[in-house]
């Protein structure tokens, strides 16, 4: 009787260790299968740039573009029966180096244009954040009518006090 006992026990130890093989085996072959599919899409979309990098027209475009600083502005607001003054920095996002250069020729009348437009401004409409943004609008289409057709992406307030 011990014999067979000894004999069953053996049979249910090399059972058990075939099971646990069997699941080695299988957790192994799965991890190996993960990780040939993330390198084989990592190499895939690193080799072909995939869908996020930029391709080559949107790179030399963002390149191109330039940042163009006008001198600060200080000038009266219209407010009636106050003196309310503005001082603001602002900084234009060109279209091209080109562009640059024409804006460092017209200068004058970029300035001319803001000092206009900025003096006839009150302190109200220019405290709320719409109003901020209703004046860089406007800056940046009087800045395309003086460089030509869009020329400036953008205008960025980069300093904005008023008292």
């Amino acid at each position: 009787m011990e014999e067979e006992k000894e004999e069953q026990s053996e049979e249910e130890i090399v059972k058990s260790k075939k099971k646990r093989g069997k699941g080695l085996i299988l957790i192994i072959v799965v991890a190996v299968a993960v990780l040939l599919g993330g390198g084989g899409a990592f190499f895939f979309l690193t080799k072909s740039g995939g869908d996020k990098g930029p391709k080559k027209g949107e790179a030399t475009a963002k390149e191109e573009a330039a940042m163009f600083s006008l001198d600060p502005f200080v000038v009266n607001l219209s407010d009636q029966g106050a003196n309310k003054f503005l001082k603001v920095s602002m900084q234009l996002e060109l279209s091209s180096q080109a562009a640059m250069e024409s804006a460092k020729t017209k200068t004058p009348q970029l300035r001319d244009a803001v000092i206009n437009l900025l003096t006839s401004k009150t302190s109200d409409t220019l405290m709320s954040p719409e109003g901020k943004l209703q004046l860089k609008d406007e800056i940046n289409m009087m800045a395309n009518q003086i460089l030509g057709n869009n020329t400036v992406k953008n205008v960025y307030l980069t300093e904005f006090v008023m008292q």
